[in-house]
């Protein structure tokens, strides 16, 4: 992409969207364009890079400051500019806008986020996984400096070195990054052939991540040294890792804490009775029902819920227990319900016979029982 588009535009924001719009558009525009999940499409890496280097801008305060005020000339002056007599560009922007001393190059590559799906079993037990990560690294050939091996830069003619030209015309003139050199104060006239001047190659390297037990969605794992590479020998950045956890068929997670829904019969409920079901973790729990339990109480199993990613006690499983309702019945099953209509109406239930009498009351005028107004 020989045009640098506004990034504001890479990352489809408006101008002063906050922290959290960046994230969810940079999160959304990263799985859009990740080069695993566009085999063959030779425009995917070009436009995951531009995202993701859209991003690391916009997610400092200080480089969007800098980006929102000077453009691309902002943020690659102190990331380009040599450290000579007359310091960078954006030195030159605070002493003229009446800011405060110059700041220190940087000299370590961006970070890399990237995303990694799993299942809500691999969570609790934690897993090794290997992942594909495109990023650059220091080109072999040239050691980083992008000069062909046995040539150096030369100072810019353009700039006379000094990373900075002046514009404008008559009283009023402004010091910008020079176009040449981009603020560098040097130029390659030997480009390295490997790399093409860049001093990095992209590369895809697999990357072993080792993901803890108990981890929750959205975590993020750092991986030191494995981000993107540093110009003049510097220091790589980071790899953060974000996990995703898959929504699980049967059991939903509250922290530590499992829950699930089961539902059981009138004859479970009025007799007890016991279930066996399947965990996450360890061997399959066994579930007392006990006689008279009503729909929608939740029986709690301690400790068999999800892991203590911190190393504290696990979680627990919730069951709420849902009464079923049988929609079609057998022969001897209609039955056996009659014969049971007919005992209760016999001997209520002390609940059942307690709400009919109320009712009564209310339609017989009792004075015990008030009327609405």
């Amino acid at each position: 992409m020989s045009k640098r588009r506004c990034l504001y535009e890479v990352l489809e924001l408006e101008k002063g969207a906050d922290d959290e719009k960046i994230k969810l558009s940079y999160r959304k525009l990263a799985m859009q364009w990740h080069p695993d999940r566009n085999a063959g499409n030779p425009d995917a890496e070009p436009r995951f890079r531009e995202v993701t280097e859209a991003y690391e801008v916009l997610r400092d305060q200080d480089k969007r400051k800098r980006y929102d005020r000077y453009g691309f000339p902002g943020i690659e002056a102190t990331e380009g500019a040599n450290s000579g007599g007359q310091g960078s560009i954006f030195d030159i922007f605070n002493d003229l806008f009446g800011g405060s001393g110059g700041r220190p190059q940087r000299n370590s590559g961006e970070d890399i986020q990237i995303e990694t799906l799993i299942d809500l079993a691999e969570a609790a037990k934690g897993i090794t996984r290997k992942i594909k990560v495109p990023r650059s690294e220091s080109c072999g050939d040239c050691s980083g400096s992008g000069c062909k091996p046995g040539t150096k830069k030369t100072k810019c003619r353009k700039c006379d070195g000094q990373g900075a030209v002046l514009q404008g015309q008559g009283f009023f003139r402004i010091q910008r990054a020079c176009p040449s050199c981009g603020g560098a104060g040097q130029t390659i006239a030997d480009p390295c052939r490997n790399c093409g001047g860049k001093g990095t190659r992209p590369v895809q390297q697999e990357v072993e991540v080792k993901i803890p037990p108990g981890v929750d969605d959205g975590v993020s794992l750092r991986l030191t040294g494995y981000g993107e590479a540093a110009p003049a020998r510097g220091t790589p950045g980071d790899l953060y890792v974000l996990i995703r956890v898959r929504k699980h068929p049967f059991y939903q997670r509250d922290g530590t804490d499992l829950i699930c829904e089961v539902p059981f019969s009138f004859a479970q409920a009025a007799l007890g009775d016991s279930l066996e079901l399947p965990c996450i973790l360890g061997d399959p729990v066994k579930l007392e029902i006990p006689a008279g339990l009503q729909s929608m109480e939740v029986l709690r199993v301690p400790g068999r819920g999800m892991p203590n990613l911190r190393g504290g006690r696990p979680g627990d499983l919730l069951v709420q227990m849902r009464l079923e309702t049988p929609r079609k019945l057998t022969t001897k099953q209609l039955e056996l319900f009659k014969e049971l209509k007919v005992l209760e109406d016999k001997h209520p239930q002390s609940q059942t016979k307690g709400f009919f009498e109320k009712i009564k009351n209310f339609f017989a005028g009792s004075p015990d029982t008030p009327k609405p107004e």
